[in-house]
């Protein structure tokens, strides 16, 4: 059966993120509506009849930049086409695009036989910290008037802009802590609660000792359960502070693009949005 694709209502974008905890992706509580405010339009879904057998983000900031993720096609409907269905429907709403992905190790040569060429690793880190840091933090919960502050900041670490996203993505439910110094702000990060724990991401700073305030104050926001948080693996100097304070690598992923890779302030990422984003 030739299936239906058809942009996703927020009830199926659910559905979808439903599948992904499933898959033991752990997804947060609350990501259908946050995800949603990225790009109302991108998210995909293959039917078959009224069914969702398949769905995928194909979420466009801007005209220039755009990321996949949450490509799922359900258990009992693979290997029909459905999978290749809706994700020739994601990479047509994004052409003309760069685009990106995180992908995990066994599906690599797929994306790079679709375009895509690796950019870097990322692994990732869960565990419930002991001792980051020592000394008086300066985090500061993010608030109205510092948004316009943070969005610039993550204007310098992120390849587009993502104003909408960040409206919601920096409210509660979600914990967000901003790094404030004499000269401005110098990071933030944001916590969302999970399936297991909390995901940490964005984890945005000027250097590795404000990244590691920040990720301290953040575990004092987020009572039970464990962190997680998505790292490049270029973050020497971070990755052994977090194993030091007890966390432990799970697993990798690679961030790979199709398109000339998008110009941002790597040094300054410590820890990626989410995987299903950017």
């Amino acid at each position: 059966m030739k299936p239906t694709i058809r942009m996703l209502s927020l009830g199926e974008l659910a559905d979808l993120i439903d599948w992904a905890a499933a898959e033991g992706w752990n997804p947060g509580l609350d990501d259908a509506a946050m995800f949603q405010a990225a790009d109302p339009k991108g998210f995909i879904g293959a039917f078959a009849g009224s069914e969702m057998v398949a769905g995928i983000s194909a979420v466009a900031y801007g005209h220039d930049f755009g990321f996949v993720g949450l490509y799922i096609c359900r258990p009992d409907m693979r290997g029909k086409g459905y999978g290749k269905a809706v994700w020739t429907a994601g990479m047509n709403r994004l052409a003309g695009c760069t685009i990106g992905l995180d992908g995990v190790e066994e599906q690599r040569a797929n994306y790079e036989s679709k375009g895509f060429r690796p950019a870097y690793e990322t692994i990732r880190y869960s565990g419930r910290p002991v001792a980051l840091t020592v000394g008086t933090k300066r985090s500061r919960m993010v608030t109205t008037q510092l948004a316009p502050d943070i969005m610039r900041y993550d204007a310098l670490c992120f390849p587009a802009s993502r104003h909408s996203f960040l409206q919601r993505w920096l409210q509660p439910p979600h914990r967000a802590l901003a790094a404030i110094r004499p000269g401005g702000t110098a990071g933030y990060a944001v916590a969302r609660s999970c399936h297991n724990g909390f995901k940490i991401g964005p984890l945005f700073a000027d250097d590795t000792r404000t990244a590691l305030d920040l990720l301290e104050d953040m575990a004092g926001a987020c009572e039970g359960g464990d962190l997680h948080i998505d790292v490049p693996a270029s973050k020497v100097d971070f990755v052994a502070a977090l194993e030091a304070a007890g966390f432990s690598p799970i697993f990798t992923t690679t961030r790979m693009y199709k398109g000339a890779p998008p110009r941002l302030d790597a040094n300054r990422i410590f820890g990626v949005t989410t995987l299903e984003l950017g």
